[in-house]
């Protein structure tokens, strides 16, 4: 692809790096110390070693295919420190809900990858989980600012079919036409494996046993925290014994904000599921529009026996479709239980661009590894995957299209231009709003920094 030298060029990689320059093997048994400020943007500031840092996380993010001078990733990180900025100025409003959502959802990868909360806070460098919670927060805090200010920069921006027409043209005409890498187009069936009754029962019962002892006088802080399936219930921070603050607009699921509302001060629900599993929680306090709730989650179990018979059902589904009894579309309708795709013949839309065609590189290392080696038309093997909600599943995937690497063409990749088309003309207007903000902004620039070119005005000659 095409590199594109703008500030929008690295959006996408430095919010992920947000978090990379604290998870992402930045951090190590030793901490970077702080070596002075590079620059200072309004109230934020950007720190020497943050640009060390940053070249690291977007190595490891990009694969080393993307590569920028210190310049640039000084620039860059200035312009990141201009929206956070003016994102404050600005009222620009992010969910607490989300955020702690998003950072207990972290930790709790994390967590499972290494096995113990004190091997990952010993792996990132930090005195504590307190300290690392803290800074991961900080850190989605800015992350949600950041692309908030931006969205907000560029919402009544859009490109006509004419406008795409005359990017494309233009690329063509300078040689400049990207390189589109191998694309796939997938379709699914999806077959959830889901705990049997009796381990259903068995989670009901011990929550409505436990629920019992709380309105007896336990305490529900300590039942939590040896009962609950919560990730973050031995935490220091949010999440620590249950304890969470929520919005009706948060961060947390429908079944779940319903239920807390439903509740008065010092009720404790009855066992009910949500996606996650089943809970009980309690509210705490009501302060005003946010309530003070603790939670008990525990999730059904389920067997090895149950595994293997939801296996061996798509095992046979494949089998059917294969020699022709049922087609892949009937077999998707009748089986799947994948919401968003069951009534799409099974297609898989890319969430970045909307459409349905995927960068080879850039799928799920699970996902990868079972169709990179196929041909247009085949059936990947039936394979266990989970999703974010610790769902367990089972996948047969077709390979419906199969484009090899190329350069892009109007007809082939108009969705892939539109993206780019729209990129440019966001930029131009985020460039726009930059120049004005740069003008009203505090700005200084370390002493070390000042003799460097910058593409804008920073030092304000």
């Amino acid at each position: 692809m095409q590199k594109r030298k703008n500030n929008l060029k690295y959006t996408k990689v430095f919010t992920m790096l947000l978090f990379t320059l604290v998870v992402g093997n930045v951090f190590s048994q030793e901490r970077v110390k702080i070596d002075g400020i590079a620059a200072q943007i309004g109230s934020e500031i950007v720190l020497d070693s943050d640009i060390a840092k940053f070249k690291k996380g977007l190595e490891e993010q990009s694969r080393g295919q993307v590569k920028i001078s210190e310049v640039e990733m000084l620039e860059e990180l200035m312009m990141q420190k201009l929206l956070a900025h003016n994102a404050i100025i600005d009222s620009v409003l992010v969910s607490d809900d989300l955020i702690n959502a998003n950072v207990d959802r972290t930790l709790a990868n994390l967590v499972a990858q290494l096995g113990d909360k004190d091997k990952v806070v010993e792996m990132y460098g930090f005195n504590n989980e307190k300290d690392l919670k803290e800074e991961l927060i900080r850190i989605e805090r800015e992350s949600n600012l950041v692309s908030e200010e931006q969205a907000n920069i560029t919402k009544n921006v859009s490109v006509s079919p004419a406008e795409i027409n005359t990017y494309y043209m233009s690329l063509k005409e300078s040689n400049s036409l990207p390189t589109i890498g191998d694309e796939v187009e997938l379709a699914q069936i999806v077959v959830y494996a889901k705990p049997e009754q009796y381990e259903i029962d068995k989670v009901v019962e011990e929550l409505t046993s436990i629920r019992e002892d709380i309105l007896n006088g336990s305490s529900m802080k300590m039942k939590a925290i040896l009962y609950s399936e919560d990730p973050a219930v031995s935490s220091t921070g949010m999440g620590n014994g249950g304890e969470y603050e929520i919005t009706r607009d948060g961060g947390f699921v429908k079944e779940f904000k319903e239920t807390a509302f439903s509740l008065k001060e010092g009720e404790i629900s009855e066992p009910f599921p949500t996606k996650f599993g089943y809970h009980i929680l309690k509210i705490e306090k009501v302060m005003g529009q946010k309530l003070k709730i603790r939670h008990i989650i525990m999730a059904p179990k389920i067997s090895d026996l149950k595994l293997n018979e939801t296996k061996t059902k798509l095992e046979k589904l494949k089998k059917d479709i294969t020699s022709g009894v049922i087609s892949f579309e009937k077999a998707v309708i009748e089986n799947s239980e994948d919401n968003e795709t069951r009534l799409n013949d099974g297609v898989i839309i890319n969430p970045m661009s909307k459409d349905t065609k995927f960068d080879i590189t850039k799928l799920d290392p699970v996902l990868h590894g079972q169709i990179v080696n196929l041909k247009q038309g085949e059936f990947s093997d039936v394979f266990f995957t989970e999703n974010r909600e610790g769902e367990k599943m089972f996948k047969l995937v077709l390979v419906k299209s199969k484009t090899p690497s190329h350069q892009a063409d109007i007809k082939m990749d108009y969705v892939t231009l539109q993206h780019l088309a729209l990129e440019k003309k966001k930029q131009k207007e985020v460039d726009k709003w930059t120049n004005e903000r740069i003008k009203t902004t505090y700005i200084k620039i370390g002493d070390a920094y000042k003799d460097w070119k910058f593409k804008k005005n920073w030092l304000k000659k």
